[in-house]
């Protein structure tokens, strides 16, 4: 433990010179021309020495655990694909990085933390002094996937892991890499907590007026609605009405949410025909798209169809701003489109082209999850059914209420979308650079 604590005052005295790094970074995102311009500085590679894996490091076994799932606190819990949980003890006492074991996918993760590593997975442990950092990219370039035991399921030989090749430069280098790839990753991850921030801002401004109706009360109250100005606060009414809600704002409706957006579906187009699928440039998008996503915005889509795929499907081409739910396996995953897309049988899709905007349909699907999932129906899996869906009721508010709420709620929307935008640009960039630091054929990526 004390090594890490070590560590971790090292890691204190970089963040000075990484705070640097991400306001480069954030500078030259300003001016998108210059991340194509990029110079490098090269270093001999005289000191670097060719070796194996298994030479600089161990693969130590993960332990069973049980109830890691029900723990909020403590020690992160990794398997195979990465966190699980929590647990009160750690396995690993200093930052690490775990590998899959067994399973299709066997990923790499890096923990900054002590950590604990379940059966499922692997934990490196270093033999000579090497920065974890760096291996971690390094080992980010290894085909873990294809390390396979040939056991019934598929599993990672620690024997073929000690056999792969790695180059190792002197540790300042090692340290120096690590510095350039990990300022990427903390702008990426800073954008990414920028974002929570910003969804929580809108959906707790939707759940105040919408849900909880709070200037509703304050009114009826005799007070003054908190935080809203003059103009906002006189729309709203200071009774209440019986609905087949309960009581709801005087003045606004109940509708069943069918009757207020146009809610379609999608259908998969023959993944054996060539023509649907070949060279396509329309954004197809299933529930595996949106299972990925660190907030309700979807930006693009891992197929994409022909122009005769498209016609498959039955709702063809959706347009941007389009409100979108897994309707099975599972319910839930919501999203808003930011690029015209066609849907899979596996999504409920809702074109806000009637009384209510996108981002107050978005938002109301989140808050009635659980009413959603109630309606759904199917023995292998549940599934929201179009038909059962139309009829969930909403409440309508006057539209000059919903204008006022997408008139605060759209321009933090947006924010989202220009983070996730700058995000995607450095991540791609990350990848780039990637291999060419750990190979040597750069030493430094410098903007112009």
């Amino acid at each position: 433990m004390s090594e890490w604590k070590a560590e971790k005052r090292d890691c204190l005295n970089r963040d000075f010179h990484k705070i640097n790094k991400i306001d480069r970074i954030e500078n030259n995102l300003a001016h998108p021309e210059n991340l194509t311009k990029i110079k490098v500085q090269t270093d001999s590679k005289k000191e670097w020495k060719e070796t194996k894996w298994g030479k600089i490091a161990t693969l130590e076994y993960g332990r069973s655990l049980r109830d890691y799932q029900k723990k909020t606190s403590g020690f992160r819990v990794y398997g195979t694909n990465g966190p699980i949980g929590w647990h009160d003890e750690y396995l690993y006492d200093q930052p690490g990085i775990i590998i899959g074991r067994k399973g299709a996918y066997r990923g790499v993760h890096y923990s900054p933390e002590p950590f604990y590593v379940i059966d499922t997975a692997y934990y490196l442990k270093p033999k000579t002094k090497i920065d974890i950092l760096w291996a971690y990219y390094a080992l980010l370039l290894c085909d873990i996937n294809n390390m396979d035991s040939g056991s019934a399921i598929p599993s990672t030989s620690r024997e073929d892991f000690y056999n792969l090749p790695v180059s190792v430069p002197p540790f300042p280098i090692q340290k120096r890499i690590a510095s350039i790839l990990s300022a990427f990753d903390d702008k990426i991850e800073l954008n990414r907590r920028m974002n929570r921030t910003l969804e929580q801002m809108a959906q707790a401004l939707f759940k105040s007026w919408f849900v909880d109706f709070d200037p509703v009360h304050a009114k009826a109250a005799g007070r003054r609605p908190k935080g809203l100005s003059a103009d906002i606060a006189r729309l709203f009414p200071k009774e209440f009405e019986d609905s087949k809600l309960g009581p709801i704002p005087k003045g606004w409706k109940a509708k069943p949410i069918g009757e207020t957006v146009q809610v379609v579906g999608g259908g998969t187009p023959s993944t054996k025909n060539l023509n649907f699928w070949y060279n396509g440039a329309h954004s197809f998008c299933t529930p595996k798209d949106m299972s990925s996503l660190f907030c309700s915005t979807l930006l693009e889509t891992e197929r994409l169809l022909t122009d005769e795929g498209v016609a498959k499907v039955s709702s063809g081409q959706l347009p941007v701003g389009t409100v979108i739910l897994s309707s099975r396996a599972p319910i839930g995953y919501l999203a808003v489109t930011e690029v015209p897309v066609s849907i899979n049988q596996g999504i409920i899709a809702m074109i806000c082209n009637g009384e209510l905007p996108n981002y107050y349909v978005l938002n109301w699907t989140r808050e009635n999850m659980d009413n959603i999932v109630a309606k759904a129906n199917g023995c292998t899996f549940l599934e929201i059914s179009k038909q059962n869906f139309r009829p969930i009721p909403a409440i309508v508010p006057p539209v000059e209420i919903l204008n006022s709420f997408m008139d605060i709620v759209s321009p933090i929307y947006q924010q989202i979308v220009i983070l996730l935008k700058q995000s995607r640009t450095l991540s791609a960039l990350r990848d780039t650079l990637l291999p060419k630091l750990l190979s040597g054929e750069v030493s430094e990526p410098r903007f112009s």
